[in-house]
Formats: structure tokens, sequence, C-alpha cells
């Protein structure tokens, strides 16, 4: 099957995206509004951007639970206050990334509600979440609008690597990072790694 731009409408090729683009990670961010409400929220359209400096992108979307503005609240709070945190979803928090992911009132704080412990950040004031095996907090360098989105580029000011995730050589260990992966609707474990060439494929 070939489908060409002017077919588009005939299919829901958003949909056949998601499902190719795959799998995705996970950017569990953590942000906090004005008032210094938490807000907890996952987003798979997340990669890095450049590596110097160190510099990530996120794609948010209005979304069925966007505030009064259409905005998210993630987006909202990102913007009102310049910081956020990207946490890594490793297995063991998997529920717990789910309920955050719930459609919630404005102004529910999902940190309680998925009942997930919290640390202080070391930089900027949104919390990390103690239990993900990594934690970066980031300041906000643009939020680009594009199409119905908006991409945040964010900038790395801190990092944080569990003890036992962390290798030798400034290496990340991704047994024990556990990491799983978005997809299309469903989700992935990342456990089978391998170089190439291989005798295996």
């Amino acid at each position: 099957m070939i489908i060409e731009e002017t077919q588009f409408q005939e299919h829901d090729i958003a949909k056949l995206v998601k499902g190719t683009v795959v799998p995705r990670p996970i950017a569990w961010i953590s942000s906090i509004s004005r008032t210094g409400i938490r807000n907890l929220a996952p987003f798979s359209f997340f990669t890095v951007a450049s590596l110097d400096p160190v510099l990530f992108c996120i794609s948010i979307s209005p979304g069925s639970d966007a505030n009064k503005s259409g905005e998210k609240d993630t987006l909202a709070n990102i913007r009102v206050t310049g910081e956020f945190v990207i946490n890594v979803v490793s297995e063991t928090l998997a529920n717990q990334m789910h309920e955050s992911s719930k459609n919630y009132e404005q102004g529910i704080d999902e940190f309680e509600r998925a009942g997930i412990e919290t640390r202080e950040s070391n930089i900027v004031q949104p919390p990390c979440v103690a239990k993900s095996p990594v934690n970066m907090e980031c300041k906000l360098i643009r939020a680009i609008p594009t199409g119905r989105n908006h991409l945040v580029i964010g900038q790395l000011v801190c990092y944080h690597i569990r003890d036992d995730v962390y290798r030798e050589g400034d290496k990340v260990d991704p047994h024990n990072l556990k990491p799983i992966g978005r997809m299309a609707g469903d989700y992935t474990f990342v456990r089978d790694f391998f170089s190439l060439p291989s005798s295996d494929l």
C-alpha cells in the first residue's frame, strides 16, 4: 500500500506513523505551576536534539486534558517557570507512570494521585521522581508552535544517575536502567542488546 498526501484523510495517518516510529523513549516530565502545584506527565514524542550543549526536544499536543488556553498543564507550567525535569521510566515505575498519564482536572497533583515519591532537584524548582534511575533537570530554551503541537526545547543543567546504573567511563548500564518504550498504543521492554555485525541475523 502506498498512501500519498492527497489520501491522508482517507486513513488514520497519525496512527500509522505512531505505529511505525517505535519504540519511542518516554520523557516523564515533572513541572510546577506559578502557584506551586506539581505536575507529572509522560510524553513519548521525545529525543536528544544536541550534545553540545545538551538539548532535548519534546513535542506536546493540546490533548483532551488541555486547560482553558488549550494547553496541557505541562506546557503551561514550562512556559511560566522555564523549568522542568525529565525522569526516565523504568519497568518498576510503569504502572505509576500510566496512572500519571490519566486526564485529571487542572490543579491535581499527579505525584500524590499516583503515589510517587519525590526528591528535590539541585537547580530547578520541579521535583525529581525519587525512584527513577535517571533524572535530567532542564531549563527552557524555546517552545516552538509546530502545527497543533508545541516543540519544547530544553537544555540540560543537572544530571542525576543512580549508582547501580552508572558504569565507569561515563556509561549507562542498560540492564539496570531497565527503561520501557512506547509502541503505538502499547509499551515494550528494552531488554535484548546486540552488536553489529551479527551472525544471528
